[in-house]
């Protein structure tokens, strides 16, 4: 399998029934010149260690993602206006319903796979849902937040309401497959829910709602972690057997962080990233051991 470019671990379709927990494997997403954050909201503390990887190949016909702007490709322009350039510039050339100025990973990881960039789940327009769906939307959250999208918060569209579209379109793709057609070129067969990889990018929004107001989330954080695991228990108990879990990147690089929040030259590191942010994670420690990713049937 090609790998896209940042690097990441994916676990290959199961050929018998197994437990999620020996198929999960973390991505981390880091600068050459800091450390990993061994913190961050959608790893797992010792699952490299104790899950056997294999190193057969890969061949998914099928991906479905749910995250945030990370992996949104569509689904908030689609229903809270579109993206407008800059946008898009460097690669599609006009905006493309990412916030990004060319591909995301996700983009990649269809690419590897030699599958259709992902169409957005909302998006009714010029969509094919043939090899997965992407329910991801930017301002996402793991957990509904208090906060609004119209008052400078976050996205509606939370990771338990991105499950429950992914359920809905699971069950209704097939009915609409059954009509024959065009429509069995537009949606996914039935054995594709089992065979498709779900991949997840999400939780940097539900600590920077945290970080902004320098509290603490270590009462926040195991319930995120453990709302994350319900979810993939859910997937997994649909058909779902391999799962990409994206760990979340550095906070301090986050452009909207840097835009946001007033810094000093001296609290920049070499690559222009806020140094408070960046070290926020760390000072959750404790919080992640008491939160738990470790999923089993």
């Amino acid at each position: 399998m090609n790998r896209p470019s940042s690097g990441g671990g994916v676990a290959p379709a199961a050929t018998q029934p197994q437990e999620p927990h020996r198929l999960l494997r973390r991505h981390h997403r880091h600068h050459p010149s800091r450390p990993h954050q061994d913190g961050a909201l959608v790893s797992v503390t010792s699952l490299r260690d104790r899950v056997p990887v294999s190193s057969s190949p890969c061949h998914f016909p099928a991906v479905v993602n749910l995250g945030d702007s990370n992996s949104d490709t569509g689904g908030l322009s689609a229903a809270f206006g579109p993206v407008r350039t800059p946008y898009g510039e460097t690669f599609f050339r006009m905006p493309a319903g990412r916030y990004s100025d060319g591909r995301l990973i996700i983009d990649f990881i269809a690419e590897s796979f030699g599958l259709p960039y992902l169409s957005a789940y909302l998006d009714s327009l010029g969509t094919n849902f043939r090899h997965g769906a992407n329910f991801a939307s930017a301002g996402a959250t793991i957990m509904p937040q208090n906060v609004t999208l119209s008052q400078g918060g976050y996205s509606p569209f939370s990771l338990d309401v991105q499950l429950d579209e992914f359920l809905q379109f699971k069950s209704r793709s097939q009915t609409i497959y059954e009509r024959g057609g065009v429509y069995r070129e537009l949606m996914p067969r039935k054995e594709y829910f089992s065979r498709a990889l779900y991949t997840f990018d999400i939780g940097q929004n539900d600590i920077t709602a945290f970080s902004f107001l320098n509290i603490s989330a270590n009462d926040y954080i195991p319930n995120a972690l453990n709302e994350f695991s319900s979810v993939i228990k859910s997937i997994y108990e649909e058909g779902g057997r391999s799962f990409w879990i994206h760990n979340t990147g550095p906070l301090g690089c986050l452009s909207y962080v840097l835009l946001r929040m007033p810094l000093t030259a001296e609290q920049l590191d070499s690559a222009g990233c806020a140094i408070p942010y960046n070290h926020y994670l760390s000072r959750q420690k404790g919080s992640f051991d008491r939160g738990n990713l470790w999923v089993s049937a």
